[in-house]
């Protein structure tokens, strides 16, 4: 049994990471000097979990609504 979740709450997980991590980042960067390829680094952290997430199909996108293709019949 896999563990997954519906397309919108993925939606609003998804947005949630990014806005906190986001916010995570800007704030280790200003309390310490880091580098861009740090700083880099750790935003493709990030990145490689939502999309492992994605991929192991736990998160399904549906962005929002926004990408549906809608099939008409000729």
């Amino acid at each position: 049994m896999k563990f997954r979740i519906n397309p919108l709450a993925s939606d609003i997980i998804i947005s949630i990471y990014v806005l906190i991590t986001l916010y995570l980042r800007f704030k280790f960067e200003n309390d310490t000097p880091i580098s861009t390829v740090n700083s880099m680094v750790i935003g493709v952290c990030f990145i490689v979990i939502i999309w492992v997430l994605i991929k192991l199909k736990v998160l399904n996108p549906n962005w929002f609504g926004l990408f549906n293709s809608k099939k008409t019949k000729s």
